[in-house]
């Protein structure tokens, strides 16, 4: 290989591709939920073998036995689902696991120790720490390269770094060179003989015949390793791409421990897979036009690796709730309806299961929709319509009613509404009457009425539920929201 000798090893990627398919693969391993990181990963190699005729090729990393779990595994494979990335796609292959390779993991390791392209080490972890104290360097000093140690418990076996430079050539980033003698001679094959990641990769990478690998750029220095492993084992090395990073609002890597990043918590709460796709697409990346909404499609048609830019990227959740939004906006009512069914019908609703009113819900369900964020805000927007007495948010409540004429809008309003016309246009001009002959706007007139009915301050267009109430429900909880603040009732 090309980088065993001194000078600079390259990998270009436009030598002996030609004639290759186009081969992507996601490499999740089974260890929690499907973090929203990987999904963006997912759905940039999806995009690309959707437009380019290709594969994506799912690949379950499942080595790490004390993590694994059978249910992070089908985790991954419903999330993917849930994105769009679909089993029964012919662009799909797999999924495969890492595990059952283990032999050709081991026989590529030891075809490089015959080569001469690695070697046994025998010393501890501990005694490389006192080495590298003792010369005031980090890490493994490679000292064990012409010891010429057999294979033996306890002893790693490591691959013997070239001299001079690696240059990776990557779609995103362009060309990264890399200084091989910054970089230690790696561990292989563990003392107790199992396989590395970085060999089991590459060893996998070759026999599913890999062209592109796009991941995070978290991955970025590990890069130069593994085309060394590609080099040393006679092939090719793919086309790499390494995308920017997800990034909280303090600019800080996005993290399990501090951050909201499973996918299934976005779904569970209501965003709409569309909208978290369409999403994910623009993090690193923006579509042509003035709007970044578009559909999957025209995602499909426009994407390009060489466009994505380098600076980590910003996951921020307003924003995502913007995008689900419109998204919410745009479905069929019928639809809309129908997705929300499984919120407002489940075990957490705060309501009796049997006084849910599905009817009541399709007739309020197009104000609800215009207003909610995700499927899951439903819930507060009609709660009050199915509780005999609806939740009093009680900081609202007293700032409404504190406000001056509040008190006295809301007992004129209940003596209105006694005979009033019983539609939401006649209950609204008369809360409005009302407020102006106390010089009081529109907005604030109805303000303690809506406290008082829905127990808050913001929702769906007030007078349509009140006529969905009817009279008598509807004063009794404003005569009740008088008694609460302790004035007079008629």
């Amino acid at each position: 290989m090309s980088s065993t000798s001194s000078g600079t090893a390259s990998a270009d990627p436009s030598a002996d591709r030609s004639t290759r398919p186009l081969r992507l693969r996601f490499a999740p391993s089974p260890t929690g939920f499907f973090h929203v990181g990987g999904a963006r990963t997912a759905l940039y190699n999806w995009a690309i073998a959707q437009r380019e005729g290709g594969t994506f090729v799912l690949r379950i990393e499942d080595t790490d036995e004390a993590r694994n779990q059978p249910e992070w595994t089908q985790g991954i494979i419903d999330a993917l689902a849930w994105i769009g990335i679909d089993a029964d796609d012919p662009h799909f292959e797999g999924p495969y696991f890492q595990s059952t390779y283990a032999d050709q993991h081991i026989a590529a390791a030891n075809r490089l120790y015959e080569a001469g392209m690695a070697y046994y080490c025998d010393l501890t972890g501990e005694q490389i720490q006192e080495r590298a104290k003792a010369s005031g360097k980090q890490g493994y000093d490679n000292s064990s390269r012409d010891r010429g140690l057999e294979p033996g418990p306890g002893r790693v076996l490591r691959f013997r770094v070239p001299e001079g430079s690696t240059v990776v050539h990557d779609l995103v980033r362009g060309e990264v060179e890399f200084d091989n003698a910054n970089i230690e001679d790696f561990v292989l094959l563990r003392g107790n003989g199992s396989p590395m990641f970085l060999l089991a990769n590459v060893v996998d990478d070759v026999t599913m015949q890999i062209s592109h690998v796009v991941r995070a750029e978290e991955h970025l220095p590990n890069t130069p390793k593994q085309q060394m492993l590609w080099e040393a084992l006679g092939e090719v090395p793919p086309v790499w791409a390494h995308v920017p990073v997800l990034v909280n609002e303090q600019r800080k890597k996005l993290s399990k421990r501090r951050d909201k990043v499973a996918v299934e918590q976005y779904r569970e709460e209501g965003i709409l897979a569309d909208a978290m796709v369409n999403y994910l697409m623009t993090l690193g990346w923006a579509p042509a036009g003035d709007t970044e909404i578009v559909p999957w499609s025209e995602i499909v048609e426009h994407f390009r690796l060489e466009d994505v830019k380098h600076s980590p990227a910003f996951f921020d959740l307003k924003k995502l709730s913007a995008f689900n939004k419109e998204y919410i906006k745009a479905m069929p009512l019928d639809d809309f309806v129908a997705a929300c069914a499984p919120y407002l019908t489940s075990d957490d609703v705060p309501w009796p299961r049997e006084q849910f009113n599905p009817v009541v819900f399709s007739e309020m369900a197009p104000l609800v929709q215009e207003r909610v964020g995700t499927l899951a805000e439903v819930i507060g927007y009609v709660d009050f319509l199915f509780l005999a007495d609806a939740p009093i948010d009680e900081a609202a409540f007293a700032k409404t009613m504190a406000a001056a004429d509040a008190v006295a809008v809301l007992a004129e309003t209940i003596d209105a509404y006694e005979t009033a016309e019983w539609d939401a246009e006649a209950l609204k001009e008369t809360c409005f009457a009302i407020g102006e002959a106390h010089g009081v706007a529109k907005g604030k007139a109805q303000a303690p009425i809506r406290v008082a009915i829905t127990g808050r301050t913001v929702g769906p267009p007030l007078f349509e539920p009140i006529v969905r109430l009817g009279r008598e429900e509807t004063l009794r909880r404003l005569r009740s929201a008088l008694d609460r603040i302790g004035a007079p009732t008629a």
